[in-house]
């Protein structure tokens, strides 16, 4: 392959991948946000934050503890259930990401598909509730995976803390012209992500507020167009 060959294939993987990193954001930020404002404040991509929300609850009592108590056990049995899955596809020689992606669609389907049936949602404790905030739990729980092994090489795509912060630094650094191209390196992949994730976030809010758990048609569509761009050239 020549040199200018190489560089155009390079760049052409570089878009591709800013592309799928910056759906997989936008996908989190709009599940975690129609989760949180449709299910009495559940955190589903951010699990770990319902730790605080039930802090906060024993503080002062509010609604919904009880699906926010089961969402961490229901992350780590999704997550070790995904890393056996992994070592299975990898044993087998098959490439885990478009089941990993697809199975990740499925569960946002359901995620939709009892959440539309279970509308309007009213006890933040009663068994629908608990059924629905599953099936977010485990889509999002299966995208953290995915994030950290088959696109490890990509921005995270399901907290954005790090990212941020990474990012605020890579900002000193470029203004201070000492050693930015790293710096520059690393905002070219992170911000595209941040902004997905911010812009989901607020149309997953208003696309609840609008259309109930059908707003989730597009994070679906969003996952089925990245299991396609990631699949494997046969």
């Amino acid at each position: 392959m020549s040199t200018d060959a190489a560089a155009v294939e390079t760049r052409a993987t570089e878009r591709n991948d800013l592309v799928i990193s910056t759906l997989m954001a936008g996908t989190a930020g709009f599940v975690d946000t129609c989760g949180f404002v449709a299910l009495f404040g559940l955190f589903t991509a951010h699990v770990t934050g319902n730790f605080v929300l039930i802090g906060a609850t024993l503080a002062s009592w509010r609604p919904g503890i009880l699906a926010k108590l089961l969402a961490f056990p229901e992350f780590i049995v999704v997550v070790a259930t995904m890393q056996l899955v992994l070592h299975h596809r990898k044993r087998s020689g098959h490439d885990p990401r478009q089941l990993m992606l697809c199975g990740q669609a499925v569960v946002l389907t359901l995620f939709l598909g009892v959440g539309a049936w279970g509308s309007p949602v009213q006890d933040a404790d009663s068994a629908i509730a608990l059924l629905i905030g599953l099936f977010g739990v485990s889509a999002m729980a299966i995208q953290n995976v995915a994030s950290r092994t088959v696109f490890a090489n990509l921005a995270p795509s399901t907290v954005m803390t790090g990212n941020v912060t990474q990012t605020v630094m890579d900002t000193v650094e470029v203004v201070l012209g000492a050693d930015a191209a790293p710096a520059k390196a690393r905002l070219r992949k992170m911000l595209p992500p941040i902004c997905g994730f911010a812009i989901g976030a607020v149309a997953g809010g208003l696309g609840f507020v609008r259309l109930g758990f059908w707003c989730l048609i597009a994070p679906v569509l969003a996952i089925l167009y990245v299991a396609w761009r990631s699949r494997t050239p046969e």
